[in-house]
Formats: C-alpha cells, sequence, structure tokens
C-alpha cells in the first residue's frame, strides 16, 4: 500500500481499498473527486507490477475504481458524494434514502423529503426530514443513481 499511496495523493487521488484475495488475486480500489481514467489505472497496475519479481510468486492484478451502488469505505468517498442520493442501511437492517447533506469526522446526514399527510389535513404535504448517523451505528452506504 505504501508503495502507490505517495503517488495517489500527489496525483489527486485515494486509495479505497486494496484486498489480497485467495489464489494471488491482489485488487486495488482507487478513485478521486473526479473520477478515475482507464489510463490511471493502467499506470497505477504498471506500478505495482514492476515492483513484485513474477519468478518469485505468481500473481493476479486488478486496478480499478468502485462502482456506483458499491458500499462506502473511506471517508473521501462520503465527500465525493455530497449532494447526491446514498442508500443508509443500518445496523438493524433499516433502509433510508436520500441526498447526503453533511459529512464530519464522526457521522453524516441524509436528507429525505417526502409527501406526509399530517394529522388533521385531508391533502399531502411535502416535509424534509434530516436524518443524523454515525459510522458506527450503519452497516453500509452506497450512492444510488436516483431517490
Amino acid at each position: 500500500m505504501d508503495l502507490i499511496a505517495e503517488k495517489l495523493e500527489d496525483d489527486g487521488f485515494y486509495a479505497v481499498d486494496v484486498a489480497v484475495k485467495p489464489g494471488n488475486r491482489i485488487e486495488i480500489l482507487i478513485d478521486s473527486d473526479h473520477g478515475v481514467p482507464i489510463e490511471y489505472c493502467v499506470e497505477i497496475s504498471r506500478l505495482v507490477e514492476h515492483s513484485f519479481d513474477r519468478e518469485e510468486e505468481d500473481f493476479e492484478l486488478e486496478v480499478s475504481s468502485p462502482g456506483i451502488g458499491q458500499p462506502f469505505k473511506v471517508l473521501q468517498q462520503y465527500h465525493k458524494c455530497l449532494n447526491r442520493p446514498v442508500e443508509v442501511m443500518d445496523n438493524d437492517g433499516k433502509v433510508q434514502k436520500g441526498i447526503l447533506e453533511e459529512v464530519t469526522d464522526s457521522g453524516f446526514v441524509v436528507k429525505e423529503e417526502k409527501m406526509v399527510k399530517p394529522e388533521g389535513k385531508k391533502k399531502k404535504e411535502l416535509q424534509v426530514f434530516r436524518h443524523q448517523f454515525s459510522f458506527d451505528e450503519v452497516k453500509r452506504v452506497k450512492e444510488i443513481l436516483s431517490l
């Protein structure tokens, strides 16, 4: 990880996840606030490949960016998705959808707008709810295309 961390930071990217899976399969997920061009994935792949000796140990390497619908793993992903629709699953399995409105070091706020029939009224009204979450009370958060 140290091998690519400095280069990613210098180039305005960040590591989302690095995993070594069975069969010496290395998966590296990288991202930035402006997406990741395929050419940059190739550049990082070559940097990693040149650091290992395939004669000593064979491995499979995949460098990519996380897609929409993949759970967030690092704080930078929350900041990247500010003002975008997200789906939150809390530790009890309850799902909440809304716009990611605020992110702090300890949690985040999701704004939900929905039609609600107030007590004593005949028509539904649009109401705004702000749901505050701490990171330790959610199972997963992911960007979605629309609400």
